[in-house]
């Protein structure tokens, strides 16, 4: 399903310095992407769907639409139900639905949060900031970075314990940090294969 651009749709900044860092290396030259933050996750899903129906009057066909959010302490099928109902109210086809055929948008989840797409690939971490330990991600607690609970606060008290944001996370220079040097097949995060076999799929 050849696809000339990619508009991402995403809850918050750090989100989009991590995609604007990391896309350029997956998707191909002649394709382009935009991505979109709103003020937050509540802020997001109360203005989906509006956006959405603003889309659906004039979405070339060989766009395509991804929505991440973080899961947070939400439930999971919940939220992305509520999601496939507001591109469904849009008159959007979502991946989900398409049964194989085409699809215009397709909303992903990263849990818990993006954070745990860093755990997934610890390598980049290290490579981005060199003072952190090797073995971080074997320790008990991290070895699936989908699971790891409160998954920023987490992050950011290793950072501050190897000398690092001492006055608090800055979570968009990481982003923009850690981004470019995420390796796809190298990531164990299973919320961020999910993503990256969407925007592989379209990117071909």
């Amino acid at each position: 399903m050849r696809t000339s651009h990619l508009e991402i749709i995403v809850e918050e900044h750090s989100m989009e310095a991590f995609l604007q860092a990391f896309l350029p290396s997956l998707l191909r030259e002649d394709q382009t992407f935009k991505v979109v933050h709103f003020q937050g996750k509540k802020d997001l899903l109360n203005k989906l769907e509006a956006r959405l129906k603003g889309y659906a009057k004039w979405l070339p066909s060989d766009w395509r639409i991804i929505v991440i959010v973080d899961r947070d302490d939400e439930d999971c099928l919940k939220l992305k139900r509520q999601l496939e109902d507001a591109a469904r109210h849009a008159g959007l086809a979502t991946r989900r639905q398409s049964g194989g055929k085409t699809w215009q948008i397709a909303n992903r989840i990263a849990i818990e949060e993006l954070e745990a797409w860093y755990f997934g690939d610890w390598d980049a971490v290290k490579r981005a900031y060199p003072r952190i330990k090797e073995n971080i991600s074997s320790k008990k607690g991290f070895r699936d970075p989908d699971a790891i609970r409160n998954t920023w606060e987490s992050f950011e008290k290793i950072l501050k314990k190897h000398g690092y944001f001492k006055g608090g996370l800055a979570k968009i220079e990481a982003a923009r940090t850690i981004g470019a040097n995420i390796c796809p097949e190298r990531n164990i995060s299973h919320s961020f294969g999910i993503f990256l076999r969407t925007v592989t799929e379209i990117s071909k």
